[in-house]
């Protein structure tokens, strides 16, 4: 079933708060926690940049993505289950009560055990996008993108 939640990120919080070699790989990690989901997802990074989205996935930039997450929260804690993930305490404090908040870090646990058994499936074959042909990978990378 899928999960109907909109999923807030703080995205420069999120960075920080994990082991990720890149921006890339943290956005490529996000849209696929909402898409295993079926939920929809909004990143925000503090900067500029280009937003886009990435299948469920909303990548946008801002002077002051705080802003940007408290606006979001606020319109839509009323009509949809929402979560916001964040440490920033202010950005928690004022999106609301009826909004589901997690700490970076316990949002990055959660995410651990996943990818460490979508490993363990994966067996002594490897990842099976190293054995597709760059054509098919690149095809299936704009699929799984929305494009």
């Amino acid at each position: 079933m899928p999960d109907t939640t909109l999923y807030l990120f703080d995205g420069s919080n999120l960075f920080h708060a994990g082991a990720f070699s890149g921006r890339e790989e943290l956005v490529d990690t996000l849209a696929s926690f909402v898409s295993l989901r079926g939920a929809r997802g909004v990143v925000v990074f503090d900067g500029v940049g280009d937003d886009r989205e990435l299948g469920a996935l909303s990548v946008r930039f801002a002077s002051h993505a705080d802003d940007v997450l408290e606006r979001l929260a606020a319109e839509h804690r009323g009509a949809e289950r929402v979560c916001l993930v964040s440490s920033d305490a202010a950005v928690r404090g004022v999106s609301g009560q009826e909004v589901r908040k997690l700490a970076s870090r316990a949002f990055l646990a959660e995410l651990e055990p996943v990818a460490h058994r979508e490993h363990e499936q994966r067996g002594p074959g490897g990842r099976l996008g190293e054995r597709l042909d760059p054509d098919t990978r690149e095809r299936l990378e704009r699929l799984r993108r929305g494009e």
